[in-house]
């Protein structure tokens, strides 16, 4: 395990996590922890992703990004056990499907921002420990402050408000925590996938394709491959898109 890539995915046991974690343990190299708020569906995701990929590297790691004991365990596991991360993916999020009002401001930033922020600060010390660290924040163009003001781009015209504000606020984080820790090596990225089948919109099947609209979840599980890599490091502290390059903050 000393000479493989350690990598951590918040959120792993679906969406664009699980799709991540496929991409990477398609490839020689590496090893992911799946990190899930639930580890029954983390174990599930873990024996569905091994009997694609037999040769993969996988582990289940219970973690609540909403939850400071559960951060504060994760950490003591990750450390015990690995004493490094090479790459954190910060992918768990949510739209607070089936709330409104005060509630869905409260839990869609106690999910995206307030316990991104937790999670990251937590296992920072872990990054540090790495040789090449690097650390993703899962956002959105929805969140670019620039695409929702250019009312030309299709990213203008989306309602979801309290999910924008979410993401807008965690750019700014991405940004601050880019500045503090380029000068120790971290490379630091925020990472749009775009729309793709996820159950962050909800269940049904139409809501997880976007009434048929989303896309892959693969194509930017292919992306974050290569950030993880290595092969995206000259554009650390940028909004990166699977689809379009670079976003505007």
């Amino acid at each position: 395990m000393s000479d493989s890539t350690i990598v951590l995915i918040t959120g792993a046991n679906s969406g664009v996590g699980y799709a991540t974690t496929e991409a990477i343990v398609s490839q020689p190299g590496f090893h992911v922890i799946l990190a899930c708020r639930d580890p029954a569906k983390g174990n599930q995701a873990r024996a569905e992703l091994l009997q694609k990929h037999p040769k993969g590297s996988l582990s289940v790691l219970q973690l609540d990004v909403e939850d400071d004991n559960s951060i504060a365990q994760a950490v003591t596991s990750v450390t015990n056990e690995f004493g490094r991360v090479d790459a954190f993916i910060s992918n768990a999020g949510t739209t607070a499907v089936g709330t409104s009002g005060r509630e869905k401001l409260q839990r869609t930033f106690s999910a995206n921002v307030f316990g991104a922020m937790m999670v990251t600060e937590a296992f920072i010390p872990l990054l540090l420990q790495s040789k090449q660290p690097r650390l993703v924040q899962i956002s959105s163009g929805l969140g670019s402050l620039g695409l929702a003001s250019d009312l030309s781009s299709p990213y203008a015209a989306s309602p979801w408000d309290e999910y924008r504000m979410s993401k807008a606020a965690l750019n700014m984080m991405t940004i601050q925590m880019h500045k503090r820790l380029m000068g120790k090596n971290v490379r630091v990225f925020a990472f749009c996938p775009g729309l793709v089948r996820s159950r962050l919109r909800g269940e049904s099947e139409e809501e997880v394709s976007a009434q048929g609209r989303a896309g892959d979840p693969m194509v930017p599980g292919r992306a974050l491959l290569d950030i993880v890599a290595g092969r995206r490091d000259e554009e650390a502290g940028q909004f990166l898109s699977a689809a379009s390059g670079v976003f505007p903050w």
